[in-house]
């Protein structure tokens, strides 16, 4: 298990650090690992970034903690103060981060062509296919089972975990994490019918994608039809998220699960989409678009802003009834329409 002291973590944070109400500094303590407030044990870090929990700063049980600086005060152990301490224990949680390979290794029972070009300290393990004309950059790693297409290209320190496959001919950044069973590349959903026999088009795009992108498991990217599915870069997507052919998504997006992209839609920079959201195909979204979840986009937007549909939760016995009435609405506007001609009418008569 990593551990570091105190003075270490506030160097690598540019952080210093600044004592409690109730302990001195101590900056050669070892730290081995982080936690919550509520949960931290003593030789853990903890933070606190949302208000709410403050209530639990005064018992915390951690050594030190990452505090704004209005919150220094009611720490009882050494703090390390800064104006966002949920990136800063982000930052941190790399540094213990368990999952960590042993480089530069190629599993005797991977199968990689000898056409393939592989970068210096390049990890694969056992299982793994890296076919003809794949060139992989330096440092990245490969786990097991996972299958890289032909003339595919990985740029340098990505990470793909087991059994992920990229087809052929995908072109992926640097500092790409891809995690497990997510599938990028296959064929987009794209058939022509003739006399009720469906006719596949062949998809002869591909997919690319830019730098420091997260993949989470089970997510699909189509390659595109004939232009590329293109996924810019520091853009982040969650578990179980469809991507469709042709796609495009600008930079710094984040896409939570279980959302859907359909074809050729184009999302623009910084877009935030929650869970469960569905995207029509052939529409734009402008940049610093945030849907929120199980929202229906299905026409284009072309102003920034926190856009949602659907309606709320509430007791079924109201929603039936609901149901029913927004069945009736076109009926209701007609009549309220009728209405208002008939008081205009009476108005102008008078």
């Amino acid at each position: 298990m990593q551990s570091f002291t105190l003075q270490q973590l506030a160097d690598h944070l540019g952080l210093t650090l600044s004592a409690g109400s109730e302990a001195p500094v101590q900056p050669e303590l070892m730290i081995s690992g982080l936690g919550t407030l509520e949960s931290a044990e003593s030789g853990e870090i903890s933070f606190l970034a949302n208000s709410s929990y403050q209530k639990y700063l005064p018992d915390t049980k951690a050594s030190a903690v990452l505090v704004k600086p209005e919150h220094a005060c009611l720490s009882p152990v050494t703090c390390l103060v800064t104006d966002n301490p949920y990136v800063a224990f982000a930052r941190l949680s790399q540094l213990f981060d368990p999952v960590r390979m042993e480089r530069a290794q190629i599993h005797p029972a991977a199968s990689i062509h000898h056409d393939a070009v592989l970068g210096e300290g390049v990890t694969v393990g056992a299982g793994a296919v890296i076919e003809a004309g794949v060139m992989i950059g330096k440092g990245s790693v490969i786990e097991a089972n996972s299958v890289i297409g032909k003339d595919s290209v990985l740029g340098h320190d990505c990470h793909i975990f087991p059994n992920v496959t990229i087809y052929h001919g995908v072109s992926i950044g640097n500092s790409v994490r891809v995690h497990s069973n997510t599938v990028i590349g296959a064929d987009g959903f794209g058939f022509a019918n003739e006399k009720g026999k469906w006719i596949r088009i062949a998809q002869l795009g591909s997919v690319i994608i830019g730098d420091f992108v997260e993949i989470g498991s089970n997510t699909n990217i189509d390659r595109g039809a004939l232009d590329d599915t293109v996924i810019g870069s520091q853009v982040i997507i969650d578990s179980q998220v469809q991507i469709a052919h042709n796609v495009r998504i600008g930079d710094g997006c984040a896409i939570a699960g279980c959302t859907g992209i359909a074809g050729s839609a184009r999302i623009g920079n910084y877009c935030m989409i929650a869970g469960a959201a569905n995207i029509a195909g052939h529409i734009s979204l402008c940049d610093g678009v945030t849907i929120t979840m199980c929202t229906s986009v299905t026409k284009d937007i072309t102003e920034p802003g926190i856009y949602s549909s659907g309606t709320l939760m509430m007791p079924n016995r109201h929603w039936r009834k609901n149901v029913i009435r927004f069945s009736q609405l076109d009926q209701l506007a007609k009549r309220i329409r009728q209405l208002e001609k008939e008081a205009a009418s009476h108005k102008t008569s008078r």
